[in-house]
């Protein structure tokens, strides 16, 4: 699924690119930048892999979006929703760049992604965070998001247990 770019203070969110999906895989595949991502980090990328992540920018369910600095042109995050069928739910996630932590990125692409979702007649937000992950769960209670809920899931590839808020946004 592809949109217009959208544009905040700071940030250009645009469509995800092929050229785009070394730098994704960097950060969702990091020890530490992908701690918190169901995916288990990979040390060596195979072709399918890379071939499956360069496709991302062309899904029709999922808008995948990278985060640029508008006064550098410098990628420093990945952002992506998904709205259900009828268009008034709309989940969020967002990963950025550890060379980015602690300069307000992360709220800043999401409250975009809310916004964005609200002019497209969004009713709802939802977002899951990992419990153990402070900096988002500061994010979600900063934007007005509230827990409603809770998943564990096993990190795909490990034996690590985690479990998720599912935090939900009335529009």
């Amino acid at each position: 699924m592809r949109i217009e770019k959208i544009e905040t203070s700071r940030l250009y969110l645009r469509s995800f690119e092929k050229e785009d999906a070394r730098f994704a895989i960097g950060i969702w595949n990091d020890p530490e930048m992908g701690e918190y991502l169901p995916d288990e980090s990979m040390v060596e990328i195979d072709e399918q892999y890379l071939k499956l992540i360069e496709g991302l920018g062309d899904d029709a369910d999922c808008c995948y979006l990278i985060a640029e600095r508008k006064d550098r042109r410098e990628r420093i995050g990945t952002c992506s929703f998904i709205p259900d069928k009828d268009g008034r739910t709309y989940d969020i996630a967002y990963c950025v760049h550890r060379k980015y932590w602690g300069n307000g990125y992360a709220t800043e692409m999401a409250q975009s992604m809310i916004d964005y979702a609200k002019r497209q007649g969004a009713e709802r937000i939802t977002m899951r965070v990992n419990k153990e992950n402070a900096a988002s769960n500061r994010v979600a209670a900063k934007l007005g998001f509230e827990a409603v809920g809770e998943h564990s899931y096993k990190k795909r590839g490990t034996d690590l247990q985690f479990t998720d808020y599912l935090y939900e946004l009335l529009l």
